[in-house]
């Protein structure tokens, strides 16, 4: 169902074979998982609070989570993770990926493993200043109970899931973010872009990673 392989950043990525496409850039995973996730999400909201909630919209491999939690540490952040996948990779592949070998993260006990074998549907406390809650459900299901500072938005592209760029959803995506909230994802298509604005979001086009010309950051102003 999955096929792992080096991108050229030399960090690894899947294929899914249910979807026909990578999870991340296949010019670097761990370039495009910063610069769009931490880079213009993350650091853009910690420079007025020290305490996040976050979600994110495609768990995956769960390299966003990864980046997040090493750079709370080294920072002072607080975070409070949420992250739905309907269809998560199973754990003999997640042990092929040399996230921990690229962030020379040695310990036995590394993050990356205990991020994944937490239980799902529950709450886990893995760090004094990072818990999470991981949630198997579809996008489309997804109901939430609090709001939110950050949206890590990484579905799959709009030519594969559709659905997932339209209006529906990112209203629920709206709905669920605090004032002054952003969405960080790596799509920047025209349409999807429209659709941000008509729903009332604030959106900025910012240079994307290394092999994508742009991204998106829409803030919720209102």
């Amino acid at each position: 169902m999955w096929i792992v392989f080096e991108s050229r950043d030399g960090s690894s990525t899947l294929l899914s074979e249910r979807f026909g496409v990578t999870y991340h850039s296949k010019y670097g995973a761990l370039q495009e998982s910063a610069h769009v996730f931490i880079k213009e999400g993350l650091f853009y909201k910690c420079i007025a609070k020290k305490e996040l909630k976050i979600l994110e919209m495609g768990f995956g491999t769960g390299l966003n989570a990864l980046l997040t939690q090493q750079k709370a540490g080294s920072i002072g952040l607080k975070i409070e993770y949420t992250a739905i996948e309907k269809y998560p990779v199973d754990q003999d592949v997640l042990e092929k990926l040399n996230y921990c070998e690229k962030l020379q993260m040695f310990n036995g006990n590394c993050f990356f493993k205990r991020l994944h074998e937490c239980p799902w549907e529950e709450p886990v406390q893995l760090a004094d200043y990072f818990a999470i809650t991981k949630k198997k459900q579809s996008f489309e299901e997804i109901t939430f109970e609090s709001t939110f500072d950050l949206i890590y938005y990484d579905a799959f592209a709009p030519n594969i899931q559709p659905e997932l760029w339209e209006a529906p959803i990112l209203k629920k995506m709206y709905g669920a973010l605090d004032k002054g909230g952003v969405l960080v994802t790596y799509c920047a298509k025209g349409d999807f872009k429209r659709t941000l604005k008509a729903i009332g979001f604030e959106v900025k086009t910012l240079k994307g990673p290394p092999g994508k010309r742009e991204m998106i950051r829409a803030k919720k102003t209102e």
